[in-house]
């Protein structure tokens, strides 16, 4: 499949005092959780913020008017609970949590629990669970799998009308080349707003190509 020219990424939103203490408070009992399990690489430990935090926030700024989510391997959290956090003031907003380490599920239960995020924990396989949820408006990924991997994963859902959006380092442009190609998806790329190398991807249906830029 062709590589797309990466689209510039939008403006960060702005981060209110209500989401500050949130996102504060989530990087607090990831920290207490750390020992235990290590969630995250302790190279990025001192770096949270920028690496996973900031990082995962660009998925709710590039798609600001999806409000049902699923988000595949959502281990630490992120994007999930981050997209959660954010959109937690709107009306019917959801992110569903698709993890299958029951460990990583009583972290990702607690920090629902103490930062009341609009989620809902699904331990299991992906392919097992991703068939019993409901319909949602995007599809969420980070450092999870291949594109082709995460492709054959959701084309089903995406052909139907949901969007995936999938962060992805340097190798993108390889593994989109890898990818087969499914005639009603269409790819864009966004540029990482917290790596020079990284894209953002988004995966939907063909009218996907039609819509305004990101983040609008």
């Amino acid at each position: 499949m062709r590589t797309p020219n990466a689209e510039t990424a939008p403006a960060a939103r702005p981060i209110d005092p209500d989401l500050e203490a949130r996102l504060s408070l989530f990087e607090q009992i990831l920290l207490k959780w750390q020992p235990k399990m290590n969630l995250v690489a302790p190279s990025t430990l001192k770096s949270i913020r920028i690496r996973h935090i900031e990082d995962s926030l660009q998925v709710t700024d590039i798609l600001p008017d999806a409000r049902r989510w699923i988000d595949l391997g959502s281990g630490a959290g992120f994007p999930g609970i981050v997209s959660a956090l954010r959109l937690r003031a709107e009306p019917g907003a959801v992110v569903h949590l698709i993890e299958s380490d029951h460990r990583k599920c009583a972290f990702l239960r607690e920090v629902s629990r103490e930062t009341q995020a609009p989620v809902e924990v699904h331990r299991g396989r992906i392919e097992d669970v991703l068939p019993t949820l409901p319909a949602v408006d995007a599809i969420s990924a980070r450092a999870l799998a291949s594109m082709a991997v995460l492709t054959e994963m959701t084309a089903e859902r995406l052909e139907t009308g949901a969007i995936g959006i999938f962060l992805k380092g340097q190798d993108v442009g390889s593994e989109l080349t890898e990818m087969p190609i499914y005639s009603r998806l269409v790819i864009r790329l966004v540029a990482s707003r917290t790596d020079p190398l990284g894209r953002v991807v988004l995966l939907g249906r063909t009218d996907l190509a039609s819509m305004g830029g990101v983040g609008q």
